[in-house]
């Protein structure tokens, strides 16, 4: 583990958890909080318009960074799908703490090469007049990387 993942675990393990059981919702679409939830246990979907976007089960997964960022309402709704707990800091952790600002910073930075690789992609399957079976893998292809990329520290 290096020194950043120590660093990010031990300010983990001094925020407050909360949980959720399986049906509630965590946060709305619209919504504004100010915090910050890194998933501790359980598993939660992540909704937009009617369409579930994601299922997370992954410890480390943080949800509401960009609402927090940008002192903006949440973009999706995030609801329990199993009792869940999660590590909550309020959005203002984010200029206190360097640690927890770096790790959500390599989060959106990972974000924007798998977003600014498949813009690429979908425009050279336009361009070459793919089918759209093309367009849709390149699209499951960018959903399954954007997943991933929201660990943060292996637990």
């Amino acid at each position: 583990m290096s020194r950043d993942d120590a660093a990010f675990e031990k300010m983990l393990s001094d925020l407050p958890v909360t949980t959720y059981r399986a049906g509630e919702t965590i946060m709305s679409d619209g919504s504004k909080t100010g915090r910050l939830f890194v998933l501790k246990s359980g598993e939660v979907a992540v909704v937009k318009n009617s369409v579930e976007l994601a299922r997370v089960d992954q410890p480390g997964a943080v949800f509401g960074e960009l609402a927090a960022l940008l002192d903006q309402p949440h973009g999706a709704d995030v609801r329990a799908l199993q009792d869940s707990a999660f590590h909550v800091a309020d959005g203002t952790l984010l200029a206190k703490e360097p640690v927890l600002l770096a790790a959500v910073a390599r989060i959106l930075a990972r974000r924007f090469v798998i977003v600014n690789d498949s813009l690429v992609a979908l425009k050279n399957e336009i361009q070459t007049g793919t089918s759209p079976s093309g367009v849709r893998n390149v699209i499951a292809k960018m959903e399954t990387q954007m997943m991933a990329t929201q660990i943060l520290i292996p637990f």
